[in-house]
């Protein structure tokens, strides 16, 4: 089941690291950086093949951490009244990811860490990536940061992450679709903690290699780890 999601990050890195390099030819500039974690405070939806190439990785004491932040996630799901709330209280309440060395600002799986992690870039300085940076700017700076992404190579025009690479990156979520369909005869994607909480669950796991959606739910569900907004099944 992971070795297609294996082999398409294997693939990512190839096609990132060339795109990359011409876009710096070209004068463009990726301004994420080893130490930079300002997004890493952000909400992460995976497939369950990408949780379990994490998950597999993780030691005991690791995989307490993920889980005690899989249950921060599923209160904010159950209490936030709307996406937007959600996900401003994921960056500023939920907090930084577990697997994260704040004195360090490095990723302490990063070779496992899932795609989101790997194809958000900024074409801006990271400031621009914190959380509550857009709700600080005046009217006149949001004019001047929309003026600022307009014209800058690599954005999609509204936002400031590199639109390309995110792009690069859709084979891997094909794959491990596939990977699922053709092993489980289902799909399940959700929250990255939640997903890689419920990875390490043999009773989950056991439902969902049966390829029962409703049963892999009542597993979730029993473990407190069920949630719409944070769990897709079928």
């Amino acid at each position: 089941m992971t070795d297609p999601v294996q082999r398409g990050y294997a693939a990512y890195t190839r096609r990132a690291q060339a795109w990359t390099a011409r876009y710096q030819e070209r004068g463009g500039r990726v301004f994420c950086g080893a130490g930079c974690f300002a997004c890493c405070n952000m909400p992460i939806r995976v497939s369950l093949a990408e949780a379990l190439v994490t998950a597999q990785a993780l030691t005991d004491e690791e995989a307490a951490r993920v889980e005690a932040h899989a249950r921060k996630v599923l209160h904010n799901a159950r209490t936030a009244p709307d996406e937007n709330v959600y996900v401003e209280r994921h960056r500023t309440e939920v907090g930084f990811c577990p697997l994260l060395d704040r004195e360090s600002g490095g990723c302490t799986r990063y070779d496992v860490r899932p795609t989101r992690c790997r194809d958000t870039f900024s074409a801006l300085p990271a400031r621009y990536c914190e959380a509550g940076a857009w709700e600080a700017m005046t009217r006149r700076e949001r004019e001047g940061y929309h003026r600022e992404v307009a014209r800058t190579p690599g954005t999609d025009g509204e936002l400031h992450f590199i639109a390309p690479l995110e792009h690069l990156s859709e084979p891997v979520w094909a794959a491990a679709a596939k990977a699922m369909r053709a092993e489980w005869g289902l799909e399940a994607w959700g929250d990255f903690w939640v997903m890689t909480t419920l990875a390490r669950r043999a009773a989950f796991m056991e439902q969902v290699a049966r390829g029962d959606a409703r049963g892999a739910w009542r597993a979730a569900k029993a473990a407190g780890l069920a949630h719409a907004a944070v769990l897709e099944i079928g």
